[in-house]
């Protein structure tokens, strides 16, 4: 490990530390009493993001439970780098929030297709005319809930650009890109998944209405496992689309091990190579964001995590080299586990031999037999062909989760895989 690589990996640390989180939220409160302003959340919403709907419903429940403002912004959807499978993405995203709904008592359904351009631009006009009404968030639920049904009559007048164009410089001013995104006190809360982050500060200072603290509008997601469930004969195979470069394929390594123990699957490691090294950019505002909001699900799943050597480029290559060949002696998952935690939380160099090395024998492998693996490439054609077959499922990104006929995206849905897997256990 070099000494840049061993600085860089504790300044990551302390970032993304509980510590330096809780400093500078103490700051914005004292800031605030000191002012005398209210609690206010800035919520950007995209009319036609099935997160969006899901997300004004639950705010619309948080006003009545904390004494809160939201200052409502209408938003443009994010530019293509940050979806390069918009279709794909959009389809996935309605199906999920019509389970999420199912799972949290709020409400959506898919029609089967977004509504049309119309619709949209009927929707973001609508709703840009209620903006600073201290009733925005209920007049714009009511539009969102006509715009899904697609039921919203278009405008008579001419439609006015300005709110629109506001949101969206807004959202970036303050440093994000994506739909459904809530942001108070210098912190990012990604519609009603990341929820209970926000609603366990605004507890934290008290900002409950009297007689409202009912828990958690969307608690927080957890396994539920059935250890005493009947195991298949022939086990379950779950393909785990996964990448080396990706925070969330770490943070649900653990949980993965969880399933394989309880209900005796097979896991197939399909890993692909990262987008950012496939010519998609990865901006700045995107990976800190990522590299935020994975320290807070890290610590609330008690993974250690922000140790960061980014294995991206070289380091990613060599780890893949001998990932497949670990596959193909038994091994896959015990190595996939070393690297993540390696490069996630131990600031482990993987394109130093010196560390791979640590990596392969924390995985119980011969380090000799597994350096001769470094030179070959053939594990090019095996990512190569797990990412078509991952965009033949009509997926785009890791982790990605395939048992049966079910495919759920993102560590976040691992509940899913769950249910279906103590279900089909009985």
């Amino acid at each position: 490990m070099s000494l840049k690589t061993a600085v860089v990996s504790r300044i990551v640390e302390y970032i993304t530390s509980a510590k330096r989180q809780d400093q500078l939220r103490k700051k914005f409160e004292e800031l605030r009493k000191r002012s005398s302003a209210r609690h206010t959340l800035d919520y950007f919403h995209q009319v036609d993001d099935p997160y969006s709907h899901l997300a004004l419903q639950a705010l619309n429940m948080m006003q009545n439970r904390y004494e809160v403002d939201v200052r409502l912004w209408v938003v443009e959807p994010p530019e293509d780098w940050t979806l390069p499978e918009r279709k794909h993405w959009l389809d996935y995203a309605r199906a999920d929030c019509q389970r999420l709904a199912q799972r949290t008592g709020l409400t959506f359904t898919d029609y089967g297709s977004q509504p049309d351009a119309d619709l949209v631009q009927s929707a973001q006009h609508d709703i840009g005319k209620c903006l600073w009404r201290s009733d925005a968030v209920a007049k714009a639920l009511v539009i969102s809930f006509a715009f899904w049904a697609k039921t919203l009559p278009k405008p008579i007048v001419p439609f006015d650009f300005t709110p629109l164009a506001k949101g969206t410089q807004k959202r970036a001013q303050l440093g994000h890109y994506m739909g459904a995104m809530i942001y108070y006190g210098g912190e990012w809360y990604w519609g009603v998944d990341r929820l209970h982050y926000l609603e366990a500060r605004l507890k934290e200072v008290g900002a409950q209405k009297m007689g409202h603290d009912f828990g958690y509008i969307v608690p927080p997601p957890a396994l539920r496992l059935r250890p005493h469930a009947k195991r298949n004969v022939t086990p379950l195979i779950l393909d785990w689309y996964l990448s080396f470069s990706s925070p969330y394929s770490y943070l649900a390594c653990a949980r993965v091990k969880q399933l394989i123990e309880t209900y005796g699957i097979e896991v197939r490691l399909r890993f692909v190579v990262p987008m950012s090294m496939r010519g998609l950019p990865n901006l700045k505002i995107k990976s800190q964001y990522i590299t935020l909001d994975c320290a807070r699900e890290a610590r609330r799943l008690s993974v250690p995590f922000g140790r960061i050597a980014d294995p991206v480029g070289r380091p990613v290559e060599r780890g893949y080299a001998i990932l497949a060949w670990a596959i193909e002696i038994g091994r896959g998952f015990e190595f996939c586990e070393a690297f993540l935690q390696a490069v996630w939380s131990q600031g482990l160099d993987a394109g130093s031999d010196r560390d791979l090395r640590r990596i392969v024998e924390t995985a119980g492998l011969d380090w000799n037999r597994a350096r001769d693996r470094l030179n070959g490439d053939a594990w090019r054609a095996q990512a190569e062909d797990n990412r078509l077959d991952l965009q033949q499922l009509g997926h785009w990104g890791v982790p990605c989760f395939v048992v049966k006929d079910l495919c759920v995206w993102g560590q976040d849905r691992l509940w899913v895989v769950a249910d279906a897997l103590a279900n089909w256990s009985h």
